[in-house]
């Protein structure tokens, strides 16, 4: 059995899926997959039905599981593996890894990738100097470049990791409230008292390019959220490397705030599941996979066991021990059918603001509306 699959055109994304389906022999194995790759963005803006419509295997991130379910176009995986190993799985996952799949009752992907935003510096610019917390951020960016990751969602996403450090995740306590005015105000001041000095290069960038930007020059000297990309913390000859900690606390001994990312491996309502297929993706969240395998294929586990491995760790600059942490008491955004659309436009509206100078207060408003607007009230995250 031969499968069209998809999955992000990084390295991360791409390569070990690419080299696991370069082992497989269909005569031999009973199935072959055929990777192929579009941007990051293109799942943003892509309908998930079109994509589950012409692929069997979809790599994607968990906002997009309450669109998936409402239109009804993904297998859920206690159906495919059981309900005893996807719960097993739950304890092996780091963070919510996993559990950010789950909705209406069900999991709708597996944790093939763990990612959440953390902070990123270079220490040969900074030494030991870097920020726990969010004043120090704020401190060191009247003397060093400091820049927020605004491109794209990622204005948004921002805004909801500072909320988080300053104890109201979004959407949390009230599904059906965005955001407090008394909150929401001060994690946007601490983003326009950054936006306000941030290198203007930085600006258009997203994480991958923020990243870029900081190993190959020294226009940015921290950035306080982004997501990480393990292959920057051992970069190739000629580049910086970037040094990753956990994201900042807005009060010593505080959550970490910080917004998760990450990907899932999804199996297509159409496609034929085979148990030759079922073996292939149990391998890859194995340990061994995940452990070794991946992480040798300039992949970022989702395993654990694998964010704790001596091996690992030195291999990639203490990337995985460093912010292993954040991503334990990562936030989950919410899921529900049009919250993709939703963040788009509130992250557009966030870089508005920001440039404009709008009053906080009206910002949030703003948010609130088209957060309520497009919720069924009592409905899932």
């Amino acid at each position: 059995m031969r499968y069209r699959a998809l999955t992000w055109d990084h390295p991360r994304g791409y390569n070990a899926l690419a080299a696991a389906a370069a082992r497989l022999d269909e005569a031999r194995d009973g199935l072959a997959i055929d990777w192929e790759k579009q941007p990051l963005e293109g799942f943003e803006a892509h309908p998930i039905d079109d994509l589950a419509a012409r692929y069997d295997l979809i790599v994607l991130d968990h906002p997009h599981v309450g669109e998936a379910v409402a239109k009804g176009v993904l297998l859920p995986m206690e159906d495919l593996l059981g309900t005893e190993a996807v719960a097993a799985l739950e304890a092996e996952s780091i963070g919510p890894s996993l559990s950010s799949y789950r909705f209406a009752g069900r999991h709708w992907a597996l944790p093939l990738d763990a990612a959440t935003q953390v902070m990123a510096t270079r220490a040969d610019l900074l030494g030991e100097d870097w920020p726990r917390d969010w004043d120090g951020v704020i401190a060191l960016s009247e003397t060093k470049p400091v820049a927020l990751s605004l491109a794209g969602p990622h204005a948004a996403l921002s805004l909801w990791s500072i909320a988080t450090a300053l104890g109201e995740p979004p959407a949390v306590a009230d599904p059906d409230r965005l955001v407090s005015e008394e909150t929401g105000t001060a994690a946007l001041d601490i983003m326009a008292r950054l936006f306000a000095r941030m290198p203007e290069a930085a600006k258009p960038l997203n994480p991958i390019g923020l990243l870029g930007l900081m190993a190959s020059s020294d226009a940015v000297a921290l950035a306080p959220l982004v997501y990480g990309y393990v292959n920057y913390a051992a970069p190739a000859a000629g580049a910086a490397k970037v040094t990753f900690r956990d994201a900042p606390v807005a009060v010593p001994g505080g959550r970490p705030g910080t917004t998760l990312g990450g990907t899932g491996i999804a199996v297509s309502r159409h496609a034929k599941v085979t148990p030759a297929l079922l073996d292939h993706l149990r391998w890859l969240l194995s340990d061994e996979a995940q452990t070794r395998f991946i992480p040798a294929h300039d992949g970022q586990p989702s395993r654990r066991s694998a964010w704790a491995d001596d091996a690992v760790n030195a291999r990639w600059g203490d990337f995985y021990r460093n912010t292993a942490a954040t991503l334990e008491a990562a936030y989950v955004r919410p899921r529900h059918d049009g919250y993709i659309a939703f963040q788009t436009e509130a992250s557009a509206a966030i870089r508005a603001a920001l440039a404009a100078g709008t009053p906080h207060r009206d910002t949030i408003a703003r948010l609130n509306d088209r957060y309520a607007a497009g919720r069924v009230p009592g409905g899932e995250r």
